[in-house]
């Protein structure tokens, strides 16, 4: 994987913005999405927030958010798989106060590092917005998240 083709995919897909010289940011969801190139290795990070930091007007009970969490981490394992190559690694999955930290590192095709690391930030979107629990009034990102997701299945 040469650094200018895989640096070349990100600067041409439309999902990701120029943060630095091999920094991105990804930029079709409201989660802090970041892609580093180091090397011949693409380095994926999102940022989400935690369930009772989008819950609003009431706390959510710590059982709650401690089985919200471990159903999250445990459908988030399959991240990597959605990736074209086989050079990945598992995600990383941790709490870090108020957000669920997913991190992973990849290489492999390097026209499609780009593709591959948008399938990998979808993933995480749209399995983190499978994980809202009904009953709660939810503030962003989770209102527009839900909206957009009705909007598609109309």
């Amino acid at each position: 994987m040469t650094q200018t083709s895989v640096k070349r995919a990100f600067d041409l897909h439309e999902g990701f913005e120029q943060n630095g010289t091999d920094t991105y940011v990804v930029t079709t969801t409201p989660f802090e999405g970041t892609v580093k190139l180091q090397d011949e290795t693409v380095a994926v990070t999102v940022r989400t927030p935690t369930l009772s930091a989008v819950v609003e007007g009431e706390s959510v009970a710590d059982v709650v958010e401690t089985g919200w969490f471990e159903t999250l981490e445990l459908r988030l394992e399959d991240a990597h798989t959605v990736a074209s190559t086989d050079d990945i690694s598992p995600p990383r999955i941790e709490r870090d106060g108020d957000h669920v930290v997913v991190s992973l590192e990849f290489s492999g095709y390097p026209d499609k590092g780009a593709d591959d690391a948008m399938a990998i930030v979808d993933f995480i979107e749209g399995t983190w917005v499978q994980g809202i629990i009904p009953g709660y009034e939810y503030g962003e990102p989770a209102t527009s998240l839900l909206s957009r997701a009705r909007q598609e299945y109309e």
